[in-house]
């Protein structure tokens, strides 16, 4: 299917004898969002990490617009035009927000003037004008979250994926970041592991419940949410 632009078939990954993720298929479709959902220890995150390349499945394989990239490390999957960020931060504390953003230009636009254009046109679009020469260790956690989708936006990616984005913000800032996302959805596919149903309501169309490391239900926004075992096992009768 020439639309397809991620896929997994057969996808496992074991811990010993734990098995944290269970012969998974799965599609992602292009310009597609999907949320995937699930209760602790449900095997998202881990399938998120088999395709990003901190993980190597145990079995199975992953395709990327056809290519299979299964095994591979982080930053060759990055180097295809994929945009990742993790739970674990990957800002320089060190350095300013600007300093950030124009590191993570500078890898895809070899001319500086077109890095820094690109800098500028992120940081005008976050809205981060104000704190740009502030060093990232003074930020709040929310703040550091946009700029950690500043660093992923710089390559104009065709694939985005996301682990928790909305971690950590106000209200307000989940708004603005919701925003962004369906902005870059319109050239982007993406896949975002979120714990706040708020959030996951406001922006996906699609979902994927995880559940004893297998696909539980994959379904439409709403089907998901008034399906009967899903609100058992993760939402909870009251959600």
């Amino acid at each position: 299917m020439p639309d397809v632009v991620l896929e997994t078939s057969g996808l496992s990954r074991h811990f010993g004898g734990v098995v944290a993720l269970d012969n998974v298929d799965f599609l992602l479709r292009a310009r597609e969002l999907r949320c995937l959902i699930g209760p602790n220890g449900a095997g998202k995150s881990t399938f998120f990490n088999c395709l990003t390349g901190l993980i190597r499945p145990s079995e199975g394989h992953i395709f990327m617009r056809g290519d299979e990239t299964t095994g591979w490390p982080v930053h060759r999957i990055a180097s295809l035009g994929v945009g990742i960020k993790t739970q674990v931060p990957s800002v320089m504390d060190g350095l300013t927000v600007h300093e950030n953003i124009w590191l993570a230009a500078s890898r895809h636009h070899r001319h500086s003037d077109d890095a820094e254009r690109r800098t500028d046109e992120i940081i005008a679009r976050l809205s981060l004008g104000p704190m740009s020469h502030q060093f990232l260790a003074h930020l709040a956690h929310g703040e550091r979250q946009l700029v950690e989708l500043g660093l992923v936006m710089t390559g104009d990616p065709w694939l985005v994926l996301l682990d928790e984005p909305a971690a950590g913000m106000s209200p307000e800032d989940m708004v603005r970041i919701g925003e962004i996302l369906r902005e870059i959805n319109e050239t982007a596919a993406m896949i975002i592991v979120e714990h706040d149903m708020k959030f996951v309501r406001s922006i996906a169309s699609r979902i994927t419940v995880f559940h004893q490391g297998r696909v539980l239900l994959e379904d439409e926004m709403e089907r998901v949410m008034s399906d009967p075992t899903v609100r058992d096992i993760y939402l909870g009768r009251t959600a």
